[in-house]
């Protein structure tokens, strides 16, 4: 990854004080309001750079966007997402990965990669 910079930093340190996935442009309106020049621009570029180092998650929509969370697991894993206020949980899925390598054997597939992101109410927004 690039060297650090006071933009980099800012935008760690707000992803390390949020558990919420975030979009690029709610992360750079919270910084913008902080103070900060930042350019949206450099706040997608620094997430990117960031999803590549395996700092950050990130969860696809189906309408292309993306949203990004700071990662606190070092191994693989997948989350549990409230649909309402944004709760994420990190869960372990030794049997999603042992269904992942079984059909990807059975099509000739190695190497297979995924994401897993499972979303409904936590207990506090399904009361």
């Amino acid at each position: 990854m690039a060297r650090s910079t006071k933009q980099r930093t800012a935008i760690l340190e707000l992803l390390e004080q949020d558990e919420a996935f975030r979009s690029a442009q709610d992360l750079h309106a919270i910084l913008r309001e902080a103070g900060s020049k930042i350019g949206l621009t450099t706040v997608y570029r620094t997430l990117q750079a960031f999803a590549e180092a395996d700092i950050v998650d990130v969860m696809r929509l189906p309408g292309g966007d993306h949203l990004y969370r700071r990662c606190s697991a070092e191994e693989h894993h997948h989350h549990l997402v409230c649909r309402s206020c944004g709760r994420t949980v990190e869960v372990a899925g030794p049997t999603v990965e042992r269904w992942a390598n079984k059909v990807a054997a059975e099509h000739g597939f190695t190497e297979v990669g995924h994401t897993l992101e499972l979303h409904g109410l936590c207990s506090s927004c399904s009361q």
